[in-house]
């Protein structure tokens, strides 16, 4: 029981670290990002990681206090907000945009973040016991999985948005 306790308190801390340093990430490079699409979505996804933040150290400071896992309600935006960003942004912008190098780096290497969110939840929620805190991580594990979606779908239109339309309209020659 207490090394279960102990594994809680350190997959806790290290959700912490990570969502602080997602939000910093991504707060930075909205700064540095010239384009409409990524500066809005990197400062939603930093909205988005100092609410999961906030989760956590509610979390913490209940199991600190020697508290049993309180019943915190998961975040579930479940990509709803991302997605209608996303839509209204390439309407706006067209197929006809330029975008820095730089920004696509970003979006990767924010891929790669949300990938490892993903993995830390996913194997917490295999790995409890407890039904609170399983649910819990279930829910951000989707959540995480719908943030690199959502930036995956961002690095293909702002690399190719000509290509991105044609993927999604299902445009074809179909020699007629």
């Amino acid at each position: 029981m207490e090394n279960e306790q102990a594994r809680t308190i350190e997959v806790l801390q290290l959700a912490v670290r990570m969502e602080v340093e997602g939000k910093e990430f991504y707060q930075q490079a909205s700064q540095k990002s010239s384009n409409k699409l990524a500066k809005e979505l990197f400062q939603h996804l930093a909205n988005e990681e100092d609410v999961h933040r906030k989760k956590f150290e509610e979390i913490y400071e209940a199991l600190k206090r020697g508290q049993n896992w309180p019943d915190v309600e998961p975040p579930s935006e479940k990509g709803k907000r991302l997605k209608s960003l996303f839509a209204e942004a390439t309407k706006a912008l067209g197929s006809k945009i330029k975008v820095a190098e730089s920004e696509l780096e970003a979006i990767k290497i924010a891929m790669d973040m949300e990938i490892k969110s993903y993995n830390l939840y996913h194997s917490r929620s295999e790995e409890s016991t407890l039904p609170v805190e399983k649910r819990f991580y279930e829910t951000l594990a989707g959540e995480e999985r719908g943030h690199h979606l959502a930036l995956l779908d961002s690095y293909e239109y702002l690399r190719d948005p000509a290509g991105w339309f044609t993927k999604r309209e299902h445009w074809s020659l179909d020699g007629a």
